[in-house]
């Protein structure tokens, strides 16, 4: 392998061309003369070190050793922003998250290097077909949407960026326990023009001041470190296995493209502590009891906290059908598919006569009596 910084070459030992990764398995294959290679294992001890978990607050002082950092080429798609290292090789491609022509330029982007990622189980075809079958259980699909996306057209193999995040917590909380009980209640009501009484059961809750404490480790809280996909899509790709990381290797990118991050590091922090508060919130309603709970204050104390860098494999295609473009997304681990939803309103409209079609019918049999009893 030769290198330059965020430029990568992988030539082929037989015959000198580039070579790429095999998904699902751990190789490099040559599409010209067809060899393989194996991608080198690293050591235990190389495996610790890229595993390890970097320490947050160093992070956020800009105080990670230079080891964790490395200098990349990019390029900046100016529609959606997305941030792609392109092969030096190519001087023109297309966006692969909106489909926009991009052209190469020779910035360099210094940012943390990444430490694991999830390589890619499924190929390209493979992705494809779970593609194709989602877009065939979506009722209301234009038609030619499908034939568009069956023409032959090859999905984007992108390693999206994401950041996880642990951490100790301890939270002190003061509030109120609230225990359902019930009432007799005798009221007057109104039956056949005359007053009656009558009774009923009534809830009341009797409210009991509480505190405690509640502690929690968070491992790999996961945040999506890209601005490019609709995060509704990336949350829509979970669960992805995160005991499937691998140490960060170059040779995994080969053939394929990697997105540099643009959720810089404290923002990803500020999101992976609202999930984190949302888990303490359950966290402390459980530890409170009864049948309801009232949260007075807290005060969450962080400790231990790290983080990783790490690419999770998506297959992605950016279609423009009549003006106008869909994304769609494949984990490249499970094959589950995201996408924006198209319709057709020539569907609907049909659907929509159909149905009145169908009551008119039903409403035009009862009418003559026509309907079984």
């Amino acid at each position: 392998m030769t290198a330059t910084t965020g430029e990568r070459f992988y030539p082929c030992d037989m015959c000198g061309a580039s070579l790429r990764f095999a998904p699902g398995q751990t190789r490099l294959v040559c599409d010209h003369c067809g060899h393989v290679q194996k991608i080198p294992a690293a050591g235990q001890a190389a495996t610790a070190v890229a595993l390890r978990e970097l320490d947050l607050r160093a992070a956020l002082a800009d105080a990670l050793p230079p080891a964790a950092m490395e200098e990349t080429r990019v390029v900046k798609c100016p529609t959606c922003g997305a941030e792609v290292e392109f092969d030096p090789a190519l001087h023109a491609r297309s966006c692969p998250f909106c489909g926009s022509p991009v052209v190469t330029d020779t910035g360099r982007h210094r940012h943390i290097k990444p430490s694991a990622l999830i390589p890619f189980v499924l190929t390209e075809r493979e992705a494809h077909k779970a593609m194709m079958a989602w877009l065939g259980r979506l009722w209301f699909a234009p038609s030619g949407l499908a034939q568009y996306a069956r023409a032959g057209r090859k999905l984007d193999g992108m390693y999206v960026p994401y950041w996880t995040f642990d951490a100790r917590t301890e939270t002190r909380y003061h509030g109120h326990r609230g225990d359902a009980y019930y009432v007799t209640e005798t009221y007057t009501t109104t039956e056949n023009g005359k007053s009656v009484q009558r009774s009923r059961q009534v809830r009341k809750i009797r409210w009991t001041p509480v505190s405690g404490r509640v502690s929690r480790f968070f491992d790999d809280v996961l945040v999506l470190a890209s601005k490019s996909l609709p995060r509704r899509h990336a949350d829509g790709l979970q669960p992805w296995t995160l005991s499937a990381l691998v140490p960060y290797s170059p040779d995994y990118l080969a053939g394929m493209r990697a997105e540099g991050y643009t959720v810089g590091l404290a923002e990803g922090q500020a999101i992976a502590r609202a999930e984190m508060d949302r888990q303490i919130e359950q966290d402390i309603r459980r530890d409170i009891g009864g049948d309801e709970q009232r949260i007075a204050s807290r005060d969450t104390r962080l400790w231990d906290e790290t983080f990783k860098h790490i690419l999770l494999p998506v297959w992605m295609a950016a279609y423009r059908y009549r003006d106008r473009s869909y994304r769609f997304i494949v984990n490249g681990q499970t094959g589950k598919v995201q996408g924006e939803r198209p319709w057709s309103v020539w569907k609907i409209a049909l659907a929509v006569l159909l149905a009145a079609a169908a009551i008119g019918a039903i409403v035009y049999l009862a009418e003559q009596g026509q309907l079984p009893r």
